[in-house]
């Protein structure tokens, strides 16, 4: 019996400022389908997205969902007005009862339902959007970069939600070890056209590269063509003009079928240029102690970098990983303990707040203000690495276009503003890069340069981020920051400190007689054989299961009253459908726990 789409789109179009962004899209998502949208920054992976939503209309085609289908969308500035708390927002759309949906999404994802709207930050307000969208559990979900302001346990909560989840979901994503771990299938937007692979992500790039040698094989062979046939037009037409009218028309209709051809847009030309050398110990920092508010960010510890470190600060968010990387620079004075800091540095910072953008600035005014690479006299050039250029040139060397140049920088992507910083960045001679969080909303082609200019800067980089991908490719050493002050230091990147941290942990008590009731007490380890993801399953699942036990507890005192059912009927079918719901997600939750379990027991 075939199955009812999701969501149908037919001969969608659309046109922003006199660009196609889609012509004739036809697109289908089907029950189940967990789908990755690739493609350039730019290319309209956000707007597709809002287009399936229904938040975008599209100037020509329609869009059909099957009455009794929900389909929900993580908005990336939600409207909060007229919303006391985040945890309001997140439930405005529940029935009563159910806010222990998104305090259970709160835990997951890290944020206080009780914070107040007007003070949260930007990254709150987005985590709220996603708990609101995970509570709200519609049979299609559109998730627009959703790891995003998420630290490592809260991105591995998600990617668990995400594979335990029946829905469907079309996913944005920069994070490649999220997007592998859950796609099946691919979308891919390339110059206004969208192409289908039934694999995820993992086959994305290989797919990529043949479509694209396809086309250079296929503008080849028209090249010769169009040049044999120009040649015969020059040397023999005048003799036979009559009979070979046709061949010439021929030869313009393949001259306008070339030139009808989309270029590929090129990689940004990044360039990173580290300046004079710095002494071979970058800094060398001895018992650093740090508290702020009673909160102890770092205790007794020490650190010493060289020249060419690549340095990653890992932990939960909050924990402090900024402040210490501000202590090592000498920005922040540590409570206890000393730091030293090597000859001839010269150093940059990405800063992940972007806080040297100014939004009502244009691209144009943004560097050409900037004291950095300003040029005394020349309003529309800009210093590079000591070198004048023009702004417009520059910019282009990131991928931005003449109209760009004189548009405001609030106008601009996630990718684009984190380019834009990029090339701030990139404009001055170093030898120390810090980069907080600077893999947030870049496409894969970048994030792929970025790597290798990193991997070929002849400086020190000390890295803060939440994408395990790129903390394997790039890193050499990672400091994580567990909290309670403790920072530990373990060789190369992610995977690395997360094999020794399993290796070099304690041996736990013995096993209880029932292996449930251990796992409720919270005494479980993940042995080796695990994948990441089912690693940090089977560590969640105690809390879990303690979570929905409590739960059921209250659901069962408040329904002991007598009287619920004959006052309070509506109540009482809500609260005995809750605690039915929890019961059952706690029988599955011990099962799927006692599966890990016996799976990590037997690879062991």
């Amino acid at each position: 019996m075939a199955r009812i789409p999701l969501l149908q789109m037919n001969d969608i179009s659309l046109t922003f400022g006199g660009d196609p962004v889609f012509d004739q899209l036809g697109l289908v998502v089907q029950p189940g389908d967990r789908v990755a949208l690739v493609g350039r920054n730019g290319s309209g992976k956000s707007t597709l997205l809002k287009v399936m939503a229904g938040l975008v209309e599209p100037d020509r085609g329609d869009i059909v969902v099957p009455p009794g289908v929900s389909v929900g969308y993580m908005e990336q500035d939600p409207d909060m007005k007229g919303f006391a708390t985040l945890g309001d927002f997140a439930s405005a759309a529940l029935d009563p009862g159910e806010m222990y949906k998104v305090e259970r999404a709160g835990e997951g994802l890290k944020f206080d339902p009780a914070r107040a709207v007007e003070t949260a930050s930007g990254g709150e307000r987005r985590r709220a959007a996603l708990a609101r969208l995970m509570a709200e559990a519609p049979e299609l979900m559109l998730l627009d970069e959703p790891t995003n302001h998420l630290d490592i346990e809260a991105i591995a909560w998600l990617e668990a939600e995400l594979n335990a989840t029946r829905a469907g979901y079309v996913l944005i994503s920069h994070d490649r070890a999220f997007l592998r771990a859950l796609t099946r299938a691919t979308l891919w937007i390339d110059r206004g056209m969208v192409r289908r692979q039934e694999k995820g992500f993992e086959g994305f790039e290989a797919w990529r590269d043949k479509v694209w040698d396809e086309e250079d094989l296929q503008r080849h062979k028209m090249d010769r063509k169009i040049k044999a046939e120009a040649r015969w037009a020059v040397e023999g037409i005048s003799a036979r003009r009559k009979r070979n009218q046709g061949r010439v028309r021929a030869l313009k209709d393949l001259r306008s079928e070339r030139s009808a051809m989309i270029t590929r847009q090129g990689s940004a030309a990044m360039e990173l240029s580290a300046g004079p050398k710095s002494g071979k110990k970058v800094i060398d920092a001895k018992g650093l102690s740090k508290s702020y508010d009673g909160k102890s960010i770092v205790q007794d510890f020490s650190l010493t970098v060289q020249r060419g470190d690549r340095v990653a600060f890992v932990g939960p968010n909050g924990v402090g990983k900024t402040t210490l990387i501000k202590m090592l620079m000498g920005e922040v004075a540590p409570d206890t303990g000393s730091v030293a800091l090597g000859t001839n540095l010269l150093s940059a910072v990405f800063d992940q707040a972007r806080s040297k953008l100014d939004p009502d600035m244009t691209l144009w005014d943004s560097l050409t203000g900037d004291p950095d690479m300003r040029v005394s006299g020349k309003a529309d050039q800009v210093m590079v690495r000591g070198n004048p250029k023009h702004v417009v040139g520059y910019l282009k060397e990131f991928l931005f276009d003449d109209r760009q140049a004189r548009a405001p920088v609030r106008s601009l992507s996630g990718g684009e503003k984190a380019r834009l910083l990029l090339a701030k960045l990139m404009a001055k001679d170093s030898n120390l890069l810090v980069m907080d969080e600077p893999t947030n909303d870049l496409d894969v082609e970048t994030l792929d340069l970025l790597q290798e200019l990193l991997d070929d800067y002849d400086g020190t980089v000390l890295l803060v981020s939440h994408d395990r991908d790129f903390l394997d490719r790039v890193a050499t050493t990672t400091i994580a920051m567990e909290g309670n002050g403790q920072a530990v230091t373990y060789a190369g990147g992610w995977s690395d400190y997360r094999t020794q941290r399993q290796a070099d942990a304690p041996e736990k008590a013995a096993k209880s007689k029932s292996k449930a009731d251990k796992a409720k007490a919270g005494k479980t380890a993940p042995a080796a054989g695990l994948s990441f993801t089912e690693k940090h399953r089977l560590e969640a699942l105690p809390g879990i299961m303690e979570r929905l036990e409590a739960e059921i507890s209250k659901l069962e005192g408040f329904m002991a009253d007598p009287e619920l059912f004959t006052k309070e009927p509506v109540k009482f079918q809500k609260a005995t459908e809750a605690l039915v719901e929890r019961q059952t997600a706690l029988q599955d939750a011990e099962e799927e726990w006692l599966m890990l379990e016996e799976k990590a027991e037997s690879n062991g």
